[in-house]
Formats: C-alpha cells, sequence, structure tokens
C-alpha cells in the first residue's frame, strides 16, 4: 500500500474519532443536542472528504491507465444492476439472521441515522453521498485494493467487508452490512472503476434516505388513507352481504 493510501486511512479514522471532541464543543457552544451529531458529521465529514479527494488526486489523474477497466456504457450497466444486486443481498441477508438466526428485522444503526437526520435534514448529505463515497474508497478502493493483491477475492471480500461491517458499529447485523460489502467489493473487480460501487452505494443510501426522512410524513399518510378507505369497502361490502 502506498504512502498516500496510509494517509486516507488515517484521514478517516481521525475524522471518525473526531466526534469525541466535535460534541464537547458544540455542546458548550449552546447547540441544540439533537443537532450536534448532524452539524459535527457535516463539518467533519466535508473536511475529511476534501482531504481524501486531494490524496486521491494522481489516482484520478491516472485512471485511464488502470488494465481491465471497463468502458463507460458497461460501468453504467454494472451501476444499474449493482443496484438492484446490493438491495438483494441486503434482504437476502436480513431474511437469513431473521429466520435462520432470530435476530429482529431493523437495525439501530439505521434508526439512530435517521433520528440525526430528522432533526438536521442536512445530515442526509452526509449519509447519502459523502459517506457512501468515502467508504467506497477507504473499504473498497484501499482495503480491499491493498487485500485483493495478496489474496483470492474472498478472503479479501470478507476481511474488508467485516471491516466495513465493524465500523457501523451495528453487530448484531453484521452479516447484512458483511453482504453489502461483498456486492460492492465485487463491482469494483468487475469493472476496476471505483465510481461503479459508489453510486450504487449512494444509490441505496439515498432512496433509504427519502423513504424514511422526506417521505415518512407522506407514507404515513397514505397508509392512513388505505386503512380507511379499507374500512369503507369492508362496510360497503358487509352492508351487501
Amino acid at each position: 500500500m502506498n504512502k498516500r493510501y496510509w494517509w486516507i486511512l488515517i484521514t478517516y479514522v481521525i475524522m471518525q474519532l473526531s466526534a469525541i471532541p466535535g460534541v464537547i464543543i458544540l455542546r458548550n457552544l449552546g447547540v441544540a443536542q439533537e443537532q450536534i451529531p448532524g452539524i459535527w458529521s457535516l463539518f467533519s465529514f466535508g473536511l475529511g472528504f476534501l482531504v481524501i479527494l486531494l490524496l486521491l488526486a494522481p489516482d484520478m489523474r491516472d485512471r485511464h491507465m488502470v488494465r481491465g477497466r471497463s468502458s463507460r456504457g458497461e460501468a453504467v450497466r454494472w451501476t444499474i444492476i449493482g443496484v438492484f444486486m446490493v438491495f438483494a443481498a441486503q434482504y437476502a441477508a436480513a431474511l437469513i439472521e431473521v429466520y435462520l438466526f432470530g435476530i429482529e428485522a431493523g437495525s439501530e444503526n439505521t434508526q439512530q441515522i435517521i433520528e440525526f437526520a430528522q432533526a438536521l435534514p442536512a445530515f442526509i448529505i452526509v449519509v447519502s453521498v459523502i459517506g457512501p463515497i468515502l467508504e467506497e474508497i477507504v473499504f473498497r478502493l484501499v482495503i480491499f485494493g491493498a487485500l485483493y493483491k495478496r489474496f483470492n477475492f474472498w478472503i479479501a471480500g470478507f476481511i474488508s467487508s467485516l471491516i466495513f461491517a465493524a465500523i457501523h458499529f451495528d453487530f448484531t447485523h453484521l452479516l447484512v452490512y458483511t453482504a453489502m460489502g461483498f456486492v460492492f467489493a465485487y463491482l469494483y473487480v468487475r469493472t476496476k472503476r471505483i465510481l461503479v460501487p459508489i453510486v450504487a452505494h449512494v444509490s441505496l443510501n439515498l432512496f433509504v434516505s427519502v423513504v424514511n426522512v422526506l417521505l415518512v410524513d407522506d407514507l404515513e399518510r397514505w397508509l392512513e388513507q388505505l386503512e380507511e378507505l379499507e374500512q369503507q369497502m369492508s362496510m360497503i361490502t358487509g352492508g351487501l352481504l
């Protein structure tokens, strides 16, 4: 692993650990408690994102020299396929957790993120865009890439995906995150373009964020209307019978 990649890992770790002093600083400044995670994440992830992009500048400049790199058309095709693959992997892993291991559906990590986004909607930028981009750079480009040079796909994919799962601090659902990590690693290996798993990851997080944060009120209203319609239909059917 070259020196720039080590600096990317160090930057990512510092960005994560900065939440500890960040919470203290914002609390002393009188920021509302429920908005502190979102505000600090916007600052730390935004700054970390800029630093990591600068460190990746040589890679972006020399990206056309990568052997076996997919064409743009193939990359678009695999990006679309990848979105469905990651949804399928997540769903399959969740079913295994529920029916084989008796683990309840639903992620505390996801629920906590939703609460942060509801308190500060701008936090969705971190969850849906900046976060997934950084995770793909760190866990696929850097960690998986380094392991894949020494081991086969399954070993490199398992180790990097397990680290990816652990960093979410949702150990009950390690299988779900690991399955997702394998899909993202496969997309990267298949296309030799880190942008493909990035777009697939962003699409997944963006969908979850929009549904659970921006559309949650509309969904609740639609469900209530559906229940009222079902009740009316039941009354009409009962009257006819």
